[in-house]
């Protein structure tokens, strides 16, 4: 990854590689929308381009974001600064979120538990740019403005800018789509105001050591951070 893809959403979001264009171009939007690469508020890039990216026909993507409009996802606006544009608030759910059944909640979080601490220390033992840095103090900065309705977004987008900082695509993808699985169980449960405030934290202290090269310190940290989410999650959907 150059420096230049840092804050890139084209670095994280993946091509569409099955046969099933129409349904896949869905499923990998949606999961930009979850995960923050596409925030709130934010207009999509130009359909060439992002058509070009998922390496899906104009026709195609065009029937996606159609249905994604008409879901409560998108808002398609007309004239000099028309576009399509992120919702503040989606209307509905990705099919089968809801539907997550025990066992399969108890591997997205095993598998998470594995892989983001893998991502933080790895992070903090790169040589990272200036670029690199801006962008997760950038990404940090962002989760500690949101509010209520955005919150889960950036934080999603978070966690994928320390992936991002580890500088191996395959991790990147792993992290993205583990952290779409585990915001799908997040949606099921409040926000607790005390909870966000000690994640803050939590996500400072992550970013100071990786920022510090303090790698076992960072993995650490993050073990902690996700067993925190990982016991309300059992509380609250046991």
């Amino acid at each position: 990854m150059t420096a230049a893809d840092f804050g890139n959403p084209y670095a994280v979001l993946r091509p569409v590689r099955s046969g099933n264009t129409f349904e896949e171009t869905i499923e990998h939007l949606l999961q930009a929308i979850r995960v923050g690469l596409f925030p709130p508020g934010q207009k999509l890039p130009p359909e060439r381009e992002l058509a070009g990216h998922l390496g899906v026909s104009r026709a195609t993507l065009r029937e996606a974001l159609a249905e994604l409009q008409q879901a409560g996802f998108l808002d398609v606006r007309r004239g000099r600064y028309g576009g399509t544009y992120i919702l503040e608030a989606p209307s509905a759910t990705p099919q089968g979120v809801e539907h997550m059944d025990p066992l399969e909640r108890r591997d997205v979080l095993v598998f998470r538990a594995v892989l983001e601490p893998a991502a933080a220390e790895l992070a903090a033992q790169a040589d990272l740019s200036a670029s690199a840095r801006e962008h997760l103090q950038g990404c940090l900065s962002d989760l500690e403005r949101a509010d209520r309705s955005s919150y889960r977004a950036r934080d999603a987008r978070f966690h994928i800018a320390v992936a991002e900082l580890s500088g191996s695509p395959s991790l990147i993808t792993a992290v993205t789509d583990t952290r779409a699985r585990v915001s799908a169980l997040l949606d099921e449960i409040p926000l607790l105001p005390a909870n966000l405030e000690h994640s803050n934290q939590q996500h400072l202290a992550i970013t100071t050591a990786i920022l510090a090269g303090d790698g076992s310190g960072a993995k650490s940290l993050m073990i902690d951070h996700l067993e925190g989410t990982a016991s309300l999650l059992r509380g609250f959907l046991s």
